[in-house]
């Protein structure tokens, strides 16, 4: 930025601020705001317009790195986007009648606001950045473990386990399923391993190809597969798509899965 209009920045600096806090006033109103009390709003409106006025000085590369770490701390914080683009939005009309009232050349009115209003739209576009980026960073974390979550691997009785299957599975699931299923079977010595696909909505090839592909794995590492909760419309789409799964046994609820288990395990139940 131009040093004449940084000098003219920091000349009005308290002018400025005072005008943009009744500015920053009006955004307090949105909704996104309601539940945040009036003392963190206020220090977090002069945090916000120092730092702005602060960044004006130093150069592109600097001001990008601490705009970024600026931003972090307010992502992490829970700060709506909106509050800084529409604060930043208010700080360029402040600008403006602030210029008006002090240059009387429209020429280089026109062409100091021209190049303050390029200077704002770089930090917000800078903001949008680091807020998409940060934001896409945390859905991917919380989509990973979600996945951990949605195929866990579950010791019933000793030397049997369930792994409980709910929702669509897609590629990227698959290949977790695999991962659970043999680090499970290692972990607490399986003997047999049942999977549950009764909260499966659709048993396509796909998904049928992923399901026996875990079952040899299984089989590799020295366990049994049975898989269970196929539910009649189910078997149906299984056979009218012949999909072969007749290399492992297959039963119709988890209790009969359960009770084979413990029959190749040499145990059974007992009424008291």
């Amino acid at each position: 930025m131009q040093p004449y209009i940084v000098s003219f920045i920091l000349k009005n600096r308290q002018t400025l601020i005072e005008r943009w806090e009744e500015e920053l006033g009006a955004v307090r109103d949105e909704n996104y705001l309601g539940s945040v009390s009036e003392s963190v709003f206020e220090n977090t409106n002069h945090d916000f317009m120092q730092f702005i006025i602060e960044i004006i000085e130093v150069d592109q590369e600097l001001a990008k790195e601490r705009l970024s770490a600026f931003a972090e701390r307010y992502i992490q914080g829970g700060w709506p986007l909106a509050y800084f683009t529409k604060g930043l939005q208010a700080f360029r009309r402040v600008l403006l009648v602030v210029l008006a009232e002090n240059e009387s050349e429209v020429s280089e009115l026109v062409k100091t606001f021209s190049e303050l209003e390029n200077w704002i739209d770089g930090v917000i576009n800078q903001l949008v950045y680091d807020y998409t980026g940060s934001w896409e960073d945390i859905f991917e974390m919380q989509k990973l473990s979600l996945l951990e979550l949605s195929a866990p691997l579950i010791p019933v009785f000793q030397g049997v386990t369930v792994m409980p299957l709910i929702g669509t599975i897609d590629t990227q699931r698959a290949k977790l399923i695999m991962e659970n299923l043999l680090d499970g079977v290692i972990k607490h010595r399986s003997q047999v391993v049942l999977i549950d696909i009764t909260g499966v909505p659709v048993v396509d090839t796909m998904v049928a190809h992923h399901i026996i592909q875990a079952s040899e794995a299984v089989r590799l590492v020295g366990a049994t597969c049975i898989l269970v909760g196929i539910r009649p419309e189910i078997a149906q789409t299984i056979v009218n798509l012949g999909i072969d799964l007749s290399k492992f046994p297959t039963k119709s609820t988890l209790k009969k899965g359960i009770e084979s288990a413990l029959e190749m395990t040499n145990k059974k139940m007992v009424d008291l």
